[in-house]
């Protein structure tokens, strides 16, 4: 397996953006409630440093969290005890933290020869390599930094290698969600078209019982769907639903097909 440039390249992005995006955070701030159920922004942060720290090969916390109505697997389960373990640290510490891990993730990353890539690895979507799971890596870096950006009111990183990298391992699912939730009629389609820092033009046919991403384009899809790149991304990682979103949402067609689809839009494990 070749070394991942690309995909090292991309993850230091994101891990730089979120270090910047730390920097500028005062402690309310840092302590500010995400849409994440019980999570605050810098809970964010004591999540991506627990993660990054398995991958690094170093030891987890032996703190236990208590119950919480949020957690609802073993993984979770794990994610409470190293946010919890970090929750009486203030947000400059969480950051400092943040900002060690990321940087030795990095050097070991960048000095790692095609044998550690290919390792076996088991990552949230199954089995796969760690060169896989780098790619997850990408999606969940990115998507955290944006769920901190909505609450501290600071937009920004809607664009670029990380955000086209994410908003396309979500539109893979866009069958699943179009032929088994939503029920598309066999031949029938549904376009969704992402506007903003992500411009995506998605066609998504039904043919004989299996929908599928096709570049062939019919005449008169059943709906057609409009949203910007923030909106998809909200709806996709079940932060709200379709309802909440609906005055960022246009929909031509059938629309009560087309809010179907965004309904059932949620795609994450």
């Amino acid at each position: 397996m070749p070394i991942p440039t690309a995909i090292i390249d991309t993850l230091g992005e994101v891990f730089a953006t979120l270090s910047a995006l730390g920097a500028q955070l005062n402690e309310q701030q840092w302590k500010t409630a995400t849409e994440l159920p019980g999570w605050s922004v810098q809970d964010n942060y004591s999540h991506l440093v627990g993660i990054e720290r398995v991958l690094e090969g170093l030891p987890g916390t032996q703190h236990k969290a208590a119950a919480a109505a949020h957690v609802k697997n073993p993984i979770g389960e794990a994610n409470e005890n190293e946010i919890d373990s970090r929750r009486g640290l203030t947000g400059a510490q969480v950051l400092a933290e943040w900002n060690e891990i990321a940087a030795q993730r990095m050097k070991t990353l960048r000095s790692a020869d095609e044998a550690y890539f290919a390792e076996p690895a088991m990552t949230p979507t199954g089995p796969g390599t760690r060169a896989d799971f780098l790619s997850i890596r990408i999606l969940d870096c990115w998507v955290h930094e944006q769920d901190i950006r909505r609450v501290v009111g600071i937009a920004g990183n809607l664009e670029g290698s990380a955000a086209e990298h994410t908003i396309d391992r979500l539109i893979r699912t866009i069958p699943i969600v179009v032929g088994k939730r939503a029920a598309t009629p066999d031949g029938q389609s549904v376009i969704i078209d992402i506007t903003g820092g992500v411009r995506r033009h998605i066609v998504c046919t039904v043919a004989d019982g299996r929908a599928s991403l096709t570049d062939v384009e019919p005449e008169a899809p059943l709906a057609r769907i409009t949203m910007d790149t923030e909106t998809f991304l909200v709806l996709a990682t079940g932060r709200r639903d379709a309802t909440a979103m609906a005055s960022r949402i246009e929909y031509a067609g059938d629309t009560a097909h087309g809010q179907k689809v965004t309904g059932a839009l949620n795609m994450m494990i």
